[in-house]
């Protein structure tokens, strides 16, 4: 949750997306909190997949830098035949609902890691499993970017945008379906804790028109809070459209970098513009 005692003002700069060593980033979670606060972040979620091991380690390290820390995980989330992605912000960490709720998505990967590899090396692909292991930096959890790391070091692929392109994404080598949590699971998990849902990074999901406008509609209709407008993953005509449909559905807007690392990202932290104008923030009532 929000430390207690500190302005919230619309000239703050917020970063509500990013990653660290606790899920597939590469930089501890004191470090990113280090490193937001270096580049102007003055609110700063650290939304870890499907984990929240680090918020504690992060707590201490942004009141030792002097800004503020929301409590935040990213949670993956199947619907219809898409995954998706949940942000969980400002909960309460402590909440058993929650807690039980990410442990039962943590359980799943590592069977999917196992195929995965299967599915790599019928490809060609030897030894993924182990290749991607040495990338792990939290034994609670491997996730496809650890593959991806692994198949760039192996020569697979040049860098780490080349790897989605043609790895681990359906139809591609490496890529196997999995059953999430249920979306109507995540956000009862996040409101049962006193939390918002956010639908992070919503152009990036291979959808129709058609789809999109379910996945919005049953979004809402289920209690989600906002979208993530301002995205790396989005491009400006996709921020427009987004700030729109947050205009339309009725709900907030919220921003994040989506940060995991030095040379990973397309975006540093804080390297956001302004949300557009006429959007309910998510953070207006923090």
């Amino acid at each position: 949750m929000i430390a207690p005692g500190r302005p919230h003002l619309d000239s703050m700069r917020y970063d509500l997306h990013c990653h660290s060593t606790r899920s597939d980033g590469l930089l501890a979670p004191a470090e990113v909190v280090r490193r937001a606060a270096s580049r102007g972040v003055d609110v700063l979620a650290l939304t870890d997949h499907d984990e929240i091991a680090g918020l504690d380690e992060a707590r201490a390290a942004a009141d030792e830098a002097g800004i503020t820390l929301v409590t935040g995980a990213e949670l993956s989330v199947s619907w219809e035949d898409v995954t998706i992605h949940v942000v969980a912000l400002g909960f309460d960490d402590a909440h058993p609902g929650l807690a039980g709720g990410l442990e039962q998505i943590r359980s799943g990967r590592e069977g999917r890691a196992r195929r995965i590899a299967e599915s790599l090396a019928a490809a060609g692909i030897a030894d993924a499993y182990e290749g991607a292991s040495r990338f792990v930096t939290s034994e609670r959890l491997i996730s496809r970017t650890h593959f991806a790391r692994f198949l760039v070091e192996s020569g697979h692929a040049r860098e780490m945008k080349d790897v989605f392109a043609r790895y681990l994404t359906p139809g591609r080598p490496g890529y196997v379906p999995h059953a999430w949590a249920t979306l109507e699971d995540a956000i009862g998990w996040i409101h049962a804790a006193g939390g918002q849902a956010v639908l992070a990074h919503p152009g990036r999901y291979k959808v129709a028109p058609s789809g999109l406008a379910r996945l919005l509609g049953e979004f809402r209709d289920r209690g989600g809070d906002a979208i993530e407008v301002l995205s790396p993953s989005h491009t400006a005509a996709q921020v427009a459209q987004f700030a729109a449909h947050a205009r339309n559905y009725g709900l907030a807007a919220s921003c994040g970098s989506d940060y995991h690392g030095p040379g990973e990202s397309w975006l540093d932290l804080g390297d956001l513009p302004a949300l557009p104008a006429g959007l309910d923030p998510v953070w207006q009532d923090w």
